[in-house]
């Protein structure tokens, strides 16, 4: 039998939480027993704007329910303003347990339109502010020896989607992020997963006729966040959710080819073009240097070198 999961005594950071899938997620974390702080400057979804009114309405859900919560409308893009919830939070509660960067706007434009201010702040919203979360809370989770922390990827950033260059490179952003700490946060059972999430929200409202909307309710996508930042979660993973619907999303790369000397032209790379993007035999790599060693391997295997000493 599955083993129930339970996050009684667990404190959770969860940014963008005033609404949508954030709310979804604090609601559900806080019925199982966590400590929740929701994050919210109020804004709209371009980040203009704000009011507290949207994070208190969640905080009061949750008490009214039973539940621990507290408000915190600072902005996730002030380094100095994080560490300080992250201060408050430790003098609360005393620990740090999950991180759910959530907060999100959206500058949609074509490229060849976007203006580079509208680029950038999406990135400082996305990615630096995850960045900025990640990095204070940290030192509290490697002292601990636990910690839980997802990233909100996005299938613009892992397979594009028109009109969303910034949005998409600051996704994409993420889970390179992700990777990285993944493999630093190992030794300190410090987990690191990405959600790719697609949800009925405001984002989307505008996007998707209302007969897929009705299907596509944030709390669809919960049950696979609230299991990506438990004990049990697997780390280094992203998970994909919208409409009851979950699955794993990999980078991989093919089998590789060799090309010798003589025949290491682009004439040939192109000759050999549907041999070497075969992905029948597609690989997972767990890290960048197992490139270069997979590499080295297979010209070694071609040239008869031995390259272990």
């Amino acid at each position: 039998m599955t083993k129930t999961i339970d996050f009684t005594d667990r404190v959770a950071i969860i940014t963008g939480a005033g609404g949508g899938l954030g709310r979804a997620y604090a609601l559900a974390l806080a019925e199982r027993g966590a400590k929740v702080v929701v994050n919210d400057l109020g804004g709209d979804v371009h980040g203009d704007g704000g009011t507290p009114s949207l994070a208190q309405q969640v905080v009061d859900e949750i008490t009214a329910a039973g539940g621990e919560a507290i408000v915190d409308g600072n902005d996730i893009t002030d380094e100095s303003a994080v560490a300080s919830l992250v201060s408050t939070v430790i003098e609360k509660w005393g620990r740090i347990d999950i991180l759910i960067n959530n907060a999100g706007i959206l500058r949609d434009k074509s490229f060849a339109k976007m203006e580079t201010d509208d680029f950038r702040k999406v990135l400082e919203v996305h990615l630096m502010g995850s960045v900025n979360c990640t990095k204070a809370v940290w030192p509290h989770m490697a002292e601990a020896g636990y910690g839980r922390i997802l990233m909100t990827a996005s299938t613009s950033g892992i397979y594009g989607n028109f009109g969303q260059a910034n949005y998409g490179a600051a996704k994409s952003g993420l889970v390179g992020l992700m990777n990285v700490l993944a493999i630093e946060g190992a030794k300190k059972n410090i987990k690191v997963n990405a959600i790719a999430p697609t949800a009925a929200t405001r984002m989307t409202e505008d996007l998707l006729p209302q007969r897929v909307l009705d299907i596509m309710g944030p709390e669809t996508i919960a049950p696979g966040v609230l299991f990506m930042v438990s004990d049990e979660a697997p780390t280094k993973t992203i998970l994909g959710a919208g409409a009851g619907v979950f699955a794993v999303s990999q980078m991989v790369e093919s089998r590789g080819v060799y090309l010798p000397d003589e025949a290491r032209t682009p004439e040939v790379v192109a000759e050999r073009w549907n041999e070497i993007a075969d992905l029948t035999d597609a690989q997972t790599l767990e890290g960048a240097f197992e490139q270069t060693s997979k590499y080295a391997a297979l010209a070694a295997r071609e040239l008869g070198l031995h390259l272990e000493s």
